[in-house]
């Protein structure tokens, strides 16, 4: 199984970056798919997730209205569309997969972690 993350970048506050997670290696019906991130000296935190059968969505209150999550079943990618991005958006953006949760809002209960993806906003 493997979770590919891409799209990060450097970025002007008021910007906006598409990132991406392709999923490989098993079929992700059942799986809640997720976005988290990780600033230095801080723990990782939850951004968006979005059940892969039934397409709901739940997010951070703080990107509620800037970032939205989709997925799409053809590529079997998992996109984030980050707007109005801000300096405290910056960190690293992980994306994770797990089958047990219905929301994803807990970095310890994801089964799967792609690698992390670059985000910076300057000011």
């Amino acid at each position: 199984v493997q979770l590919q993350a891409s799209g990060g970048g450097l970025v002007q506050a008021g910007g906006s970056l598409r990132l991406s997670c392709a999923a490989s290696g098993r079929s992700f019906m059942n799986y809640v798919m997720g976005w988290f991130r990780q600033a230095p000296g801080k723990e990782r935190e939850f951004v968006a997730s979005v059940r892969w059968t039934g397409g709901s969505t739940y997010y951070l209150d703080s990107v509620k209205g800037r970032f939205s999550i989709s997925r799409d079943n053809a590529k079997n990618t998992v996109n984030l569309q980050t707007n109005s991005l801000i300096p405290e958006d910056t960190a690293v953006y992980y994306c994770a997969a797990d089958r047990l949760t219905q929301q994803l809002r807990d970095y310890r209960q994801a089964e799967y972690w792609g690698q992390g993806t670059q985000v910076t906003v300057s000011s």
